[in-house]
């Protein structure tokens, strides 16, 4: 499983490094550090932490809609994937936003798409693709 640092965490969440940090130490988000000392996230940890935070945000204030176009780009982590016998459902987390892509198992499964995954889901009118990061 992929691990991320908290700078890149914080580019998936769309927050500073500093918010990042302050969740980890108040063990709002688990870390673990490498052999260099480094605190890195889990992948899972984060995908699950994106899915709060945004339910979070939009308790809060539901009326805050994000502003976009279409073709937009939406780098984010991979929070679920299932798989049928011959479709597939992907959804990413990017920031607020919760993306969701039907596609075929055969492309999931050549691309290697998992929770905890970095990817970015590129949006064109109804359509999302996933690009694996």
């Amino acid at each position: 499983m992929r691990s991320y640092t908290i700078g890149r965490a914080a580019r998936l969440l769309g927050v500073s490094p500093d918010t990042v940090r302050r969740w980890a130490d108040a063990e709002r988000l688990p870390t673990h550090r490498d052999e260099a000392g480094r605190r890195l996230i889990d992948g899972r940890d984060l995908a699950a932490f994106s899915v709060t935070l945004a339910a979070e945000a939009q308790s809060s204030d539901p009326d805050t809609q994000p502003y976009t176009t279409a073709r937009n780009a939406f780098p984010g982590i991979i929070t679920a994937v299932k798989l049928g016998d011959v479709a597939a459902q992907v959804e990413v987390q990017a920031g607020p936003h919760r993306l969701v892509s039907l596609l075929t198992r055969e492309a999931v499964e050549e691309l290697g798409l998992a929770v905890g995954m970095e990817a970015v889901a590129r949006v064109k009118s109804t359509n999302v693709h996933i690009d694996r990061a």
